[in-house]
């Protein structure tokens, strides 16, 4: 039995690795696309490294597009195996997928209209929002906790990881005929959520593993306490609209740090702090993903299920508006009221936060609040390490906006919440940790902090890396 890394392998993006078992059966884990790499992502993601029509399954950890996003180009090309998730999962990957293959069709259209293309034979899409509704159909729902045996040599168990809405670690046990049938027990953490009980339930233990794939985005860093991440969002609030009287721009994943925003938001509005402003959603993908979150209250936990009994929607509150329409977001271009827009997409590399950046970002009563991780190469990277000119479509802006960062509201556990979440297995039994999903500086850190609390086989596998187990 082997597993080769085919993505997310000494970077952020693109988790896919590949389990090949003794019997020859082929199981991803997870078939995520790459993002923030410019003109390069495009033929990243077309270079899959494996023949999508053999694959049999497809364990699929959360529906964030680095994680799920080429599920329908593989469908496109030839994948009819199923694919396994958690309800919530399938729920989001339904809206997810099909709003990502609008963008691929809007993106490749601009592409092929620009100056010079005339007579070029045109950029197709890698896939399109009618192949995202077709591979939906190769979705199956496992709950949390429930065993299941996918077939002869494999049992599948997904445990909940606090990351968002429907994510987990995928704990597998498979047994090797080249090994006297013995079970190989294999994890996979997808992304290590947080233990700050803001939203969701903390990371549940998962079972003892012989291995473990697991990610390590912030495995260097410890993230501010979420108590004081609340008063630094009303703080930014106040300077930015009441003393200032101009817009808090904050760029928000439209699944999961979106709805967290809305919820300390609306912590506010219910202690009466929360100024008298309009706040503005600008993504119909969170409101979509916003009333989705309201249908799975079972990963809600108890602090929150405890509020919804006087507050029955935590996610809505008298001045929160959620813009649809494009023409609806135009409007805030030309909106000269103090206001808070959330918007995506988190990176600041597409959506329509792009296009109030651009509106907004040369002006100094604007805030400009970045409340997650931004890879190297994106423009939100650029902004938030302080840039004084950025590109945004093509047109060169200086940034007199304050930039702000809030790395609390930050969806993956930091350094020591991974550990924590490591600290249900047995380190005697753990035959090999592969670290994935992270910058190679923040993974050998990393992998240090691992062997010096006792973990002793730890690497950190390159693309297309192939290991036995």
């Amino acid at each position: 039995m082997d597993i080769k890394f085919l993505g997310a392998a000494r970077e952020v993006t693109g988790s896919k690795h590949l389990i090949t078992t003794s019997k020859g059966k082929k199981i991803l884990l997870d078939c995520g696309a790459y993002q923030g790499k410019g003109l390069e992502t495009d033929a990243m993601n077309r270079n899959l490294g494996f023949e999508p029509s053999e694959i049999d399954y497809l364990i699929l950890s959360h529906p964030h597009i680095d994680h799920s996003g080429l599920i329908p180009f593989i469908w496109k090309l030839g994948f009819r195996g199923t694919v396994f998730c958690t309800p919530a999962t399938r729920d989001l990957c339904a809206i997810m997928l099909a709003d990502s293959g609008k963008i691929q069709e809007a993106d490749t259209l601009t592409f092929n209209k620009k100056p010079g293309r005339e007579g070029m034979q045109p950029i197709e899409p890698i896939y399109t929002a009618d192949d995202a509704r077709k591979a939906m159909e190769l979705f199956v729902s496992v709950p949390y906790n429930k065993e299941l045996p996918i077939d002869e040599e494999t049992t599948l168990l997904f445990t909940d990881n606090g990351h968002i809405l429907g994510s987990a670690t995928c704990n597998l046990k498979i047994k090797d005929s080249k090994d006297g049938d013995r079970i190989k027990r294999i994890a996979f953490s997808g992304d290590i959520g947080r233990y700050s009980k803001r939203i969701l339930k903390e990371p549940q233990p998962f079972p003892q593993a012989d291995y473990i794939i697991m990610e390590s985005t912030y495995g260097d860093r410890i993230h501010s306490n979420i108590t004081k991440a609340e008063q630094q969002l009303f703080q930014a609030v106040v300077d930015t609209c009441c003393k200032k009287k101009g817009k808090l721009i904050i760029p928000a994943f439209a699944v999961g740090r979106a709805q967290e925003i809305i919820f300390a938001l609306n912590n506010l509005w219910n202690k009466g702090l929360l100024p008298k402003i309009d706040v503005f959603v600008d993504s119909p993908l969170s409101l979509n993903a916003t009333n989705i979150m309201k249908l799975h209250t079972e990963c809600f936990n108890e602090d929150v299920l405890t509020l919804i009994k006087t507050d029955p929607d935590p996610f809505g509150f008298d001045s929160l508006h959620y813009i649809q329409s494009a023409a609806e977001s135009k409007k805030l271009n030309t909106y000269s009221r103090p206001c808070i827009i959330i918007s995506a997409s988190g990176m600041m590399e597409a959506g329509r936060v792009k296009h109030h950046l651009a509106n907004n970002i040369s002006n100094p009563h604007t805030t400009i609040l970045v409340v997650g991780y931004c890879s190297p190469s994106t423009l939100g990277h650029r902004i938030m390490r302080g840039d004084k000119r950025v590109s945004i479509f093509g047109i060169w802006h200086t940034v007199r906006a304050d930039i702000k960062v809030l790395d609390a509201y930050s969806a993956h556990g930091d350094r020591d919440e991974m550990l924590r979440w490591l600290a249900c297995q047995d380190k005697n039994q753990v035959k090999h940790i592969f670290l994935v999903h992270g910058e190679e500086a923040t993974q050998a850190n990393f992998a240090q902090t691992l062997k010096d609390n006792g973990f002793k086989s730890v690497s950190i596998p390159k693309r297309t890396d192939c290991a036995t187990l």
